[in-house]
């Protein structure tokens, strides 16, 4: 999601100590407001207890349609034969229907919702800071956090979560789970886990703590003087990471650099043309948005390189959306980079969050943005489910719908609709029936934590051999998993890396994990292959490359 920020409520606030009456008028305002909103499309500013329309339908029409659906909601109030819960009717019903009849972007927030928003965008939060997740039924912790408290504390890839506080959770999902291991800083939460190889339930009293989310999870040196760096996403932090990663790969000898944002959904706007910034040079546009009630407006490189040019590929897939599609759109228009992957979600709209009230938000498409050569990359949206919408782009043999072609600096080819096509287009990684049976039996996950705790002090070298290798194998029959020899020995590279990752995430922490997992990512390695026509490109001048068209 592409956001931007704005407010939309009064000074005054409902006093929570206020009669229900009360509060129930100021709900009722709120919920007017939302949808007086989505009839004028933008631009308004909410001042209790009236709301003004800056431009749009006329105040008559809006003040119309304000009193038609006060008129409904009182009369559903008063009566409803059953029980009403007027804040779900309103919030999980008549309001994101109403959005949903816009845009696949535009949505309500509930408080709970809202409050998530802000912390990824932030990139902090409240907790104990580990990562978890639903592992047939049981809430299992994928792993730690470094220099969390969770990691202080002693918890372990593969612990499965079984009270909190004292309290059995082993009913709630993950979800409900995650709720009640964050809180406040400097409170304190205790834990209960089952761990394989103890046959005792084991507490841990920890103390939540501000949890960093990094945006630059990793960045290191893959090859002599070739930086690799992913952002997962784009949040308030974003291009300071960035910077911090750059200074950290001495981005004045650097030859080479593979910039990942496979996966990564968008965020903020700023953070989006902040990263360009950094790979551009001074004056050259990066992106440019309007909409109906939203004026032109045009980013351009404003710090600019500084003059460190060396050949960039960006890899992106179907997941890439929003502001990595500026980011990969702004360096492809511009030739900066080759772009390697599979064609991206294709979010072209804006989203502008209006603060309704203390805890509840409003994300509204305010405008369309378009890449340095013109390109709007959205996809079409009309006639499709929100499933079809969310799902499409990942479907086995999707193609996106092309509208109209653009040429980038040097005259190159690139297209509008449905995200950014890849310059460099690579064939999907998919599971084969014997890599699917050992992902669904979390057999990989769970060797690697046997493993790393049987060897308490594994060095920083260490590699997945051939014992090693032979020693899951015997795992595979210990568990009772049945496979073929043929299918074992034909998926060897694909058990070395994931191997690989999870001891090092059991004995060491993610860092190593993710750093490992990356170096031995074919997909990476792809990418790195095409730092040489990446360079070509930059030693153009202004000629188009034969070969180097999109394709």
């Amino acid at each position: 999601m592409l956001l931007r920020y704005r407010l939309l409520r009064s000074e005054g606030q409902p006093d929570p100590n206020a009669p229900d009456t009360l509060m129930q008028i100021n709900r009722r305002w709120l919920v007017l407001a939302v949808f007086s909103t989505c009839l004028v499309g933008g631009g308004l500013f909410l001042t209790h207890p009236w709301v003004h329309a800056a431009s749009g339908s006329s105040d008559t029409e809006i003040q119309a349609s304000l009193r038609e659906f006060s008129t409904v909601l009182a009369t559903v109030e008063r009566h409803y034969a059953g029980e009403l819960d007027a804040d779900e009717v309103m919030f999980q019903g008549a309001i994101p229907r109403m959005l949903r009849m816009l845009d696949p972007h535009s949505s309500f927030f509930s408080p709970e919702a809202f409050q998530q928003l802000r912390d990824n965008q932030k990139g902090h939060y409240a907790g104990v800071g580990m990562h978890i997740q639903d592992r047939g039924g049981s809430t299992i912790v994928v792993a730690p956090f470094p220099r969390t408290p969770a990691y202080r504390a002693g918890l372990r890839p593969g612990d499965v979560i079984i009270e909190v506080d004292d309290d059995n959770v082993e009913s709630l999902n993950v979800i409900e789970v995650a709720e009640r291991l964050r809180g406040p800083a400097n409170t304190m939460v205790t834990i209960g886990i089952e761990r394989r190889g103890s046959d005792d339930l084991l507490s841990f009293t920890v103390k939540r703590a501000q949890i960093p989310r990094p945006s630059v999870p990793t960045a290191f040196e893959i090859q002599p003087e070739v930086g690799y760096i992913r952002i997962d996403t784009f949040n308030e932090n974003t291009g300071r990471e960035l910077d911090d990663a750059l200074k950290d790969l001495n981005v004045t000898r650097l030859k080479g650099l593979v910039l990942d944002l496979r996966g990564n959904r968008g965020g903020l706007l700023s953070e989006g043309v902040r990263v360009s910034d950094r790979f551009l040079a001074k004056g050259q546009t990066i992106v440019s948005h309007h909409g109906r009630s939203s004026r032109e407006r045009l980013y351009t490189v404003r710090r600019g390189n500084g003059g460190h040019v060396y050949p960039m590929v960006v890899m992106v897939n179907c997941e890439s959306a929003s502001a990595s599609e500026i980011v990969a759109g702004a360096l492809q228009d511009h030739d900066r980079a080759l772009v390697v992957g599979h064609s991206t979600f294709g979010k072209g709209l804006v989203q502008t969050v209006f603060t309704l009230s203390e805890s509840a938000g409003l994300a509204l498409t305010t405008a369309r943005y378009y890449t340095p050569s013109g390109r709007l990359i959205q996809r079409r949206y009309d006639g499709v489910s929100m499933l079809e919408y969310y799902s499409n782009p990942c479907s086995e043999g999707y193609r996106p719908q092309r509208d109209g072609v653009r040429l980038t600096d040097k005259g190159r080819q690139v297209f509008a609709g449905a995200g950014i096509t890849p310059d460099i287009e690579l064939e999907e990684q998919k599971l084969n029936d014997f890599q699917w049976l050992i992902s669904r039996n979390y057999a990989i996950e769970t060797f690697a934590q046997d493993y790393s705790r049987e060897r308490p002090d594994l060095p920083m070298e260490w590699d997945v051999t051939d014992e090693v290798i032979e020693e899951f194998r015997e795992f595979l029959k210990s568990e009772e998993i049945e496979f073929e020899d043929a299918d074992f020995g034909a998926n060897l590279d694909y058990m070395r890396r994931f191997i690989k990752r999870e001891v090092y995430n059991s004995a060491y922490d993610v860092e190593h994990g993710q750093r490992v997992f990356y170096e031995l990512d074919p997909d990476v390695q792809r990418a790195l292959e095409a730092l040489p026509r990446a360079q070509t490109l930059l030693d153009s001048g202004d000629r188009v490359i034969a070969g180097l068209s999109v394709q």
